[in-house]
């Protein structure tokens, strides 16, 4: 029999103190200097907050461009570039910056990413020593701004079967840019309706005849402000929110660039016509591009959880002054958030950010390991790329929901465009399908746990995946993962026998990991045999894997769910007493069990909890909740949101 894990965190059995200062920088660990500096600089231009909502759309471009170049000219955003450039060559630091900077103005962020983190990084991180030297030192202090043109208006996620072509013409030694047709012009580009000098385009390369399949080639669009010949540039116009971006449509009539144009780390063409890559295989040359582009995700998923601190601070703080209806005769109207129902509300969405918070430190510690060149194992690079992409979609969507509940809790206030949830709402929506759709994205977390990330996961269509993973491979899954071997593992974690049954084991973190984890390897087997029993039928391999989409998502979901409990549960077994250690204990086990709750019925389904357990499990998280709710407004605080950008006055009182 198991004996009690003794470094599990002593958690829930008195109420903590907490030192708001010392949790704050716990929460901004390592980069605790950038994070302060953006906070410095979102203090100083915290009206555009108020500009948004005053400013017609191209006066509203022009002002959150000026922010960009200002904030531009202080290093923060030039933190990921190599400092030979003017840059802080600390892709961490980078990345830090960013999710600090979404407490702000959600227009600059995006105007920020598109300039330095899809332009900036695509031109850093396929190209090579001449395309940084020319390029790289004005593009840093946001002189020279540019776009990503990568999607186009038939192809969003599906990048292999782009439109746009570049041939490659070996007697003038230039490729050609076309847009064949109205699907395959690049929309939705940031910085191409009005302010982009020049476009990163990926294109179908062709080289003698032959297609060489996507990239990315440096295309001017703009000099001295006019639009060149053979370019043409619509604006897309007034969008749900993001109105200080200027994202527009671009097609490409015969336009004309020189060899030295194509973004050429990973591929050349020599001025004969020879194409050469180091990579053979199209496919994983193909994805090896993409996967330097993974930057992107991560900063999108820390920018969500930034947006979901802000939107739960107005509302915690709204709820702390805000009087509602009696509780007793003698003691007059009662707080919002001295309510049950409204504990419940607020509460486990707190504890989830929280837990998104430390699940995002990894990723982005694992970021800064892979592309420092710390870490250069190519399985860790793949690891990498499933993860960002989960917590992209976990943490984006638990933005959008977290937004809407506060707006809800806040009633008719939370409605008044002042006071933060009309921008948080409109600007912070889109995030879900930035990057990368998050269902597309949880599919390819998926595909990486079938194939369990190896040398075939770099062929993400259906077809090959489902061909791998009725091999080898889906025999080895059902293997690893057999219904007794689980239980195994399970009982092996959990004092006292069958621990399923046992309440007292709510609290402790190796239960909860255990039903986080039995989960997920449940669903992989389940998800691998469903597969092969397909296939067995001779069904087409494009209708298995559709018929299996419900199954892959949800593994997705609980893999990820695994990650973010695993990440939480490490941070605070790593504390040191003090240090919000027991706050954060409450925390964990506060969205630990409510996820359980949440996916009670999977849990019962499959026999991982009776009835009376599911209801003790209720029980423990409203105790949590009233346990956490004196130290709310202290934790919410501890995130460092500077008062002057929460811009709500009828909800958290004047600034200053």
């Amino acid at each position: 029999m198991a004996t009690e894990n003794t470094s599990a965190p002593t958690i829930g059995r008195h109420r903590p103190e907490i030192d708001v200062p010392s949790l704050t920088a716990v929460l901004d660990g390592e980069y605790a200097g950038i994070r302060e500096l953006v906070r410095t600089n979102l203090v100083a231009h915290a009206g555009i907050l108020d500009e948004a909502e005053a400013l017609g759309i191209d006066a509203f471009r022009e002002r959150v461009r000026e922010v960009v170049v200002q904030l531009a000219a202080t290093g923060q955003t030039g933190m990921g570039f190599p400092a030979a450039y003017g840059g802080g060559n600390d892709v961490g630091a980078s990345i830090a910056a960013f999710e600090t900077l979404a407490f702000g103005d959600l227009s600059v962020l995006v105007k920020v990413g598109v300039q330095f983190g899809l332009f900036g990084g695509a031109i850093l991180h396929l190209g090579t020593g001449h395309h940084h030297k020319a390029y790289l030192p004005r593009l840093v202090t946001g002189e020279l701004m540019g776009c990503f043109a990568m999607t186009e208006s038939g192809h969003g996620s599906n990048v292999q079967a782009l439109g746009t072509v570049a041939r490659y013409d070996p007697e003038s030694q230039e490729f050609v840019l076309t847009t064949p047709d109205e699907q395959a012009r690049k929309d939705y580009i940031g910085n191409a309706a009005r302010h982009a000098e020049l476009a990163v385009v990926f294109a179908q390369l062709e080289v003698d005849g032959r297609s060489e399949g996507v990239h990315a080639f440096v295309v001017p669009l703009r000099s001295d402000g006019r639009v060149l010949p053979g370019v043409v540039i619509e604006d897309d116009g007034r969008k749900m929110g993001l109105n200080g971006v200027d994202n527009g449509r671009i097609r490409f009539d015969g336009v004309r660039v020189p060899r030295e144009a194509l973004l050429d780390r990973f591929a050349r063409v020599t001025p004969e016509g020879t194409y050469e890559s180091a990579i053979e295989d199209p496919g994983r040359r193909f994805f090896t591009m993409l996967g330097t582009l993974v930057q992107g995700r991560v900063s999108v998923a820390g920018a969500g959880v930034s947006v979901a601190k802000v939107a739960l601070t107005v509302a915690t703080k709204y709820a702390d002054r805000r009087r509602q209806f009696e509780a007793s005769p003698d003691t007059g109207e009662q707080v919002l958030l001295d309510y049950g129902l409204h504990q419940r509300r607020l509460l486990p969405l707190l504890a989830r950010t929280y837990a998104l918070h430390f699940a995002q430190d990894v990723v982005r510690s694992q970021l800064h390991e892979v592309f420092s060149g710390a870490e250069n194992d190519p399985q860790a690079r793949r690891r990498l790329e499933s993860r960002a992409a989960g917590i992209k979609a976990l943490a984006t969507w638990h933005a959008t929901g977290v937004v809407q509940e506060c707006r809800e809790a806040c009633g008719g206030a939370g409605y008044l465009a002042e006071n933060r949830f009309a921008a948080l709402k409109r600007d912070s929506d889109v995030f879900t399908t930035f990057e990368g759709d998050n269902h597309v994205l949880l599919q390819l977390v998926a595909k990486g746990l079938l194939t369990d990330h190896a040398s075939e996961f770099e062929d993400l269509d259906q077809l090959g995946m489902v061909r791998y993973v009725t091999g080898l491979a889906v025999e080895t899954v059902i293997e690893r993962t057999s219904a007794h071997k689980l239980l195994e593992r399970v009982r092996d974690l959990l004092p006292g026998g069958d621990a399923w049954d046992r309440e007292a084991g709510l609290l402790d973190s190796e239960y909860q990991l255990a039903m986080v984890r039995f989960r997920e390897e449940h669903m992989l087997a389940g998800l691998a045999r469903r597969i092969k029993r397909g296939i067995d039928r001779q069904d087409a391999p494009g209708a298995v894997f559709s018929h299996v989409q419900d199954h892959v998502i949800a593994l997705a979901r609980a893999h990820v769910e695994r990650l973010i409990t695993e990440a939480f549960v490490d941070k605070v077994r790593a504390l040191p007493e003090g240090a919000g250690k027991d706050a954060l204990g409450l925390l964990c086990d506060l969205f630990a069990l409510s996820a359980i709750e949440a996916d009670r019925a999977w849990f019962m389904e499959h026999g991982r909890l009776t009835v009376q357990r599911s209801k003790a499990i209720s029980r423990e998280v409203n105790e949590l909740c009233r346990k956490v709710r004196p130290l709310a407004v202290d934790l919410v605080d501890a995130w460092g949101i500077p008062a002057a950008v929460l811009r709500a006055p009828d909800l958290v009182g004047p600034v200053g």
